[in-house]
């Protein structure tokens, strides 16, 4: 299966979304509350579905689906481990420099980066600091951990980035942790 944008990708909306939500004291919760019914009111938009076998959406309020794989994905597991890696977080936010959060939030803000350029700069965000941030966890727990530490940081900064730094974020983990994050599950 392809590594880039495919139906996947919503266990790392899931995933990112419950590690925003689990932030404590974050300046951004009415932009996520926004991001929340844009993500996953529309039937469209829904998390899982996509990803059910025989295409149809599922009423019955049972969150998990089934992906074309065969594999089963359960919104709430994935909610829960969002949420303990936000606990994570907390502790490496403190060793990240506020010049690196500082440098990430003008790539944000510059508007004339595409989103493969912002992608690029988080990723290389990511890989430095994996080099001068000592984090005593295994290199994919530690990228997935630092990419969504710089996005709350970054959102935290400036509300109003939250839905430009979710998308980058779920993108980033997509193309990048995709395989590590779903073995969490």
């Amino acid at each position: 299966m392809d590594q880039g944008l495919h139906g996947d990708v919503q266990v790392e909306r899931i995933l990112v979304y419950s590690f925003l939500k689990n932030c404590h004291n974050c300046d951004f919760s009415k932009e996520l509350d926004s991001l929340r019914s844009e993500v996953m009111v529309s039937p469209s938009k829904n998390f899982l579905s996509v990803e059910f076998d025989d295409g149809e959406l599922q009423t019955d309020g049972n969150r998990s689906g089934r992906f074309q794989n065969g594999s089963v994905v359960d919104e709430a597991v994935f909610q829960l481990i969002g949420a303990r890696l936000a606990e994570i977080g907390d502790q490496v936010a403190r060793e990240i420099d506020q010049r690196v959060v500082n440098d990430l939030v003008q790539q944000f803000v510059n508007e004339n980066l595409s989103k493969e350029e912002i992608m690029r700069r988080l990723s290389n965000t990511v890989e430095g600091l994996m080099r001068t941030v000592p984090l005593e966890m295994d290199q994919e727990k530690a990228m997935l951990v630092l990419a969504m530490v710089l996005a709350r940081t970054v959102a935290n900064k400036m509300p109003s980035l939250l839905n430009r730094v979710f998308n980058t974020t779920v993108n980033y983990i997509n193309q990048n942790l995709h395989n590590y994050v779903i073995n969490l599950g």
